[in-house]
């Protein structure tokens, strides 16, 4: 995408206070001085861990990760057209495949639902009030596809090679 419009994209990534150890700061150094991508780092997690506190069940997890992540952006959006006096109308996320499968019904069944494995934050659109047109470019792609198409387009091993972690990995796991 950064190749594609330049200076206009606006990359956001969330610390939702559920990640692997110094997870944040190998991120940001990645994205900032490898991929050589314009990167803000949101510190969500006081936020996400206050909405979290007694919630025991993993799927009403899930969906408060997944409106703690949407309020996340909201507050992001406003910030980027205050900075650039410009609204942001475009979200470009990387749901893949596997997310796809185990939240939605199958392409072309004519389901309303699926017989959901689990729901994914990032899986289901985007509440229309948020203003944003979702852009998923990885959405049909399983894992070792997009680790290929990365290795095509020049991205370092060692950000190809991480072991994938979600979103709301933690916060489902073990709070």
């Amino acid at each position: 995408v950064h190749k594609a419009i330049g200076d206009r994209l606006h990359c956001v990534f969330v610390d939702n206070g559920l990640l692997r150890f110094k997870e944040q700061e190998r991120v940001m150094d990645m994205f900032r001085d490898h991929l050589h991508l314009p990167v803000d780092c949101v510190d969500h997690s006081a936020q996400m861990l206050t909405a979290l506190k007694g919630v025991t069940d993993p799927e009403k997890k899930r969906k408060i990760i997944g409106a703690e992540f949407i309020e996340c952006f909201k507050n992001f959006k406003s910030e980027i057209e205050k900075r650039t006096g410009v609204r942001p109308t475009f979200l470009v996320q990387g749901t893949l495949y596997p997310d796809v499968i185990e939240s939605c019904p199958p392409p072309g069944s004519d389901q309303k639902h699926s017989h959901t494995i689990k729901s994914h934050h990032n899986v289901g659109g985007l509440p229309k009030e948020l203003g944003f047109e979702l852009i998923e470019p990885l959405r049909m792609l399983f894992k070792d596809e997009v680790r290929k198409l990365g290795a095509i387009m020049d991205v370092p091993r060692q950000f190809l090679s991480r072991h994938p972690f979600p979103g709301p990995g933690l916060g489902v796991r073990i709070l």
